[in-house]
């Protein structure tokens, strides 16, 4: 299993996410934004810690409009949380480590 960050676009987002076994995390980023660079090690945090359980994808918002907008992104960084085509949770914003941690946990352990 990968234990990286995979980057995905509009026209890899089906196959990436929406058809993947396990539940995905997409971190919506731009690079224009702080926040987004504060957050970046987090999701690479995450990838590998949950390497086993979850499949960690970015996308970066300007060049993918239909993803940013079917999935209601209103603000960078945005975390969506994907299983079996169905947005379990979502956050925006910068969150911690804490946070991010137990956001994961409370959605994967109850799969």
């Amino acid at each position: 299993m990968s234990k990286g960050v995979i980057t995905v676009t509009d026209a890899e987002f089906e196959t990436e996410v929406l058809t993947t076994d396990l539940p995905v995390l997409v971190y919506f980023w731009a690079s224009w934004c702080g926040p987004c660079r504060l957050m970046s090690p987090l999701i690479n945090l995450a990838a590998t810690k949950y390497s086993d359980r979850l499949k960690v994808v970015k996308m970066e918002i300007d060049p993918n409009p239909l993803t940013v907008k079917q999935y209601q992104v209103e603000g960078v960084p945005a975390l969506r949380l994907i299983k079996d085509n169905a947005l379990l949770a979502s956050s925006e914003g910068v969150i911690g480590k804490d946070k991010l941690l137990s956001f994961l946990d409370e959605h994967l352990n109850s799969n």
